[in-house]
């Protein structure tokens, strides 16, 4: 029994380091297994079986078919239908929730909600409404929607791969959906019904101008004749002040250019337009010779006609759990050098941030307001991980690949259904065959395999597996058991369902499915009852992370879009929890008795 205090031990250090959040998930997960390994807790030949995993195969090929999806304009097709839900914020709810419920059936449910993130943005500005009254529906209906099938959702897959090892067989692809289904359909309609009171409304999110207040902060700097910056480059005007100065434009007669294609020395009688608060004009005065004006102070000024956001090509941008960005400055990812980009403003939490902008150290959810290329900006966001906001174009695709993607999901599904595959031979020949066919291009097809995911589900597997066999699992499960001696087995199972539920809102949902499963197994056992309700208790639990932004990167991303802060996630999630728990234990014993 050493050996499984050892684990708890590991186990305790790891769920800390998840719940701090210093340390990327996918990290910790991957020092867990290594110090596990030095231990003697996971045998070395074992250490790097979970890659090898059905469970991780199928996550990673789900993933490629989700992004096979968006290039070949099948969701976007969804989306164009959704921007006509009308002007009443409840039709726009109703239809933008329930179709992420859908699409998250069938695909990644971070990718359904990136997909339809920037629509939703797009609608309630069209019709003056406060996104935050979609936002956290919004998310919280793409985790519902991965309740419904096999592939949905990683907690999913992994139950099913855990009941395939305890000799039961693996769930197939709709064995999820009784459950999941009526769990989702309850979810929706409380959230259509009651979610409008609950979910906080934020006023002043509704454009970029009004989030960043980009008008109060616009400046014009003059190049006067005796300026020291006559004839430097804004590049050179970077590296005398030290700061990423967000030149958005120069203003040379008649001429006007945007300050990222700028290339050529600055003139005597050139105007900067620039976005920057009064230390860091103080700065550029002194060490460049500028001189300060207000913008559209004197006559000239006002005979100008002004730049909007079109001609400055100014895109908003939120950046995801897995980001490049994340806890890096604008120098250290070198975002105008490498990326193209200029860094205007920086909003968190719905406020815009005042620091200067290379003290910035970028946090998942943060809304940035960035300047560059149309042409190239699609690649730069996907390199540095983040997500257009209400800007993003559709692309419908062409009609060949979008029925080219849909039959190749469809005959997979078959094979899953009728059992003439497992699940993750169907899902990575589909995979496979979108990119042998060309409906998505190879270098996208790895790009979309989300690295931090994979090593995250590889390195906790052996982890799981040796909570298992130290007898930990059997531990809490005797544990439970004890404590709620003389219960009903149906009490422990609500027991364990809280439980699950309560750990993945403050860790990774798939690390929770991982790590409740053996224990689900055990109280299974020690009871003498089926082992499925116990299972299917932890599939529906781990998914349904509503009370924090931190439990599941949906939540994280809606964050700053919508202006939430921490507190506000409770509102509307802690009576939805209740409604989950309530319509989902029922529903369990009715269709996986005991």
């Amino acid at each position: 029994m050493q050996d499984a205090y050892w684990v708890f031990a590991v186990l305790f250090l790891t769920l800390v380091a998840f719940v701090w959040g210093r340390f990327r998930y996918d990290m910790v997960a991957m020092a867990a297994l290594l110090v596990s390994v030095l231990l003697g807790l996971v045998p070395a030949d074992e250490a790097f079986s979970g890659f090898g995993h059905p469970a991780v195969i199928t996550v990673a090929a789900v993933l490629i078919l989700s992004r096979g999806f968006e290039h070949a304009g099948v969701v976007d097709w969804i989306a164009e239908k959704t921007l006509r839900a009308g002007s009443r914020p409840i039709w726009q709810l109703t239809v933008l929730t329930a179709t992420v419920i859908l699409l998250s059936a069938m695909m990644n449910n971070v990718g359904a909600l990136a997909l339809l993130l920037p629509v939703a943005v797009r609608v309630a500005r069209e019709h003056d409404t406060s996104p935050s009254l979609l936002l956290m529906p919004l998310a919280f209906g793409s985790l519902l929607g991965g309740l419904i099938t096999l592939i949905g959702t990683p907690p999913n897959i992994i139950i099913s791969a855990f009941r395939a090892g305890q000799g039961e067989g693996p769930f197939s692809m709709f064995d999820f959906a009784p459950v999941g289904g009526a769990v989702a359909l309850a979810g929706f309609a409380f959230m259509i019904l009651l979610g409008g009171r609950l979910t906080p409304q934020r006023q002043g999110q509704a454009s970029a101008d009004e989030l960043f207040e980009t008008s109060a902060y616009l400046s014009e700097l003059h190049v006067n004749e005796d300026a020291k910056a006559v004839g430097w480059r804004l590049r050179e005007l970077q590296e005398v002040c030290g700061d990423p100065v967000p030149v958005l434009a120069v203003l040379r007669g008649d001429e006007r250019y945007s300050g990222h294609r700028f290339f050529g020395p600055l003139a005597a009688g050139d105007i900067l337009l620039l976005e920057a608060g009064p230390d860091d004009l103080k700065l550029l005065e002194d060490k460049a010779g500028l001189s300060i004006s207000a913008s559209g102070e004197d006559d000239d000024d006002a005979e100008r006609p002004r730049l909007d956001a079109d001609e400055l090509q100014l895109v908003e941008v939120v950046v995801r759990n897995d980001s490049m960005m994340i806890n890096r400055t604008v120098s250290q990812l070198r975002l105008l050098n490498q990326h193209g980009l200029h860094l205007v403003a920086v909003s968190r939490d719905g406020t815009r941030l005042k620091q200067r902008l290379r003290e910035v150290r970028f946090q998942p959810g943060d809304v940035l307001l960035l300047q560059g290329d149309e042409n190239n900006l699609s690649e730069s966001l996907s390199t540095l991980g983040c997500l257009p906001l209400a800007s993003r174009k559709l692309a419908l695709g062409q009609p060949r690949q979008l029925w080219l993607s849909v039959g190749i999901f469809a005959l997979a599904i078959v094979a899953m259904v009728f059992d003439l595959l497992p699940a993750a031979i169907a899902m990575s020949l589909a995979a496979l065959v979108t990119l042998a066919l060309g409906v998505l291009p190879l270098r996208e097809g790895y790009d979309a395999i989300e690295g931090s995911v994979i090593v995250l589900l590889a390195a906790m597997l052996p982890l799981g597996k040796a909570l298992e066999t130290s007898g930990g699992a059997q531990m809490i499960a005797d544990g439970m058991m004890s404590a709620g001696s003389g219960w009903p087995p149906v009490v422990t199972l609500a027991a364990l369902f809280v439980l699950t539920l309560l750990l993945s809102n403050v860790i990774n949902n798939a690390a929770a499915a991982l790590l409740m499963a053996p224990i689900a197994a055990n109280l299974a056992s020690g009871m003498q009852v089926s082992l499925d309700p116990f299972l299917m208790a932890v599939a529906v639990s781990a998914s349904c992370a509503f009370l924090t932004p931190i439990g599941h990167q949906s939540n994280t991303l809606v964050m700053g879009p919508g202006g939430y802060r921490f507190r506000d996630y409770w509102k509307l999630g802690l009576p939805l929890s209740a409604v989950v728990t309530l319509t989902a234990i029922p529903l369990i014993l009715l269709i996986w008795p005991l």
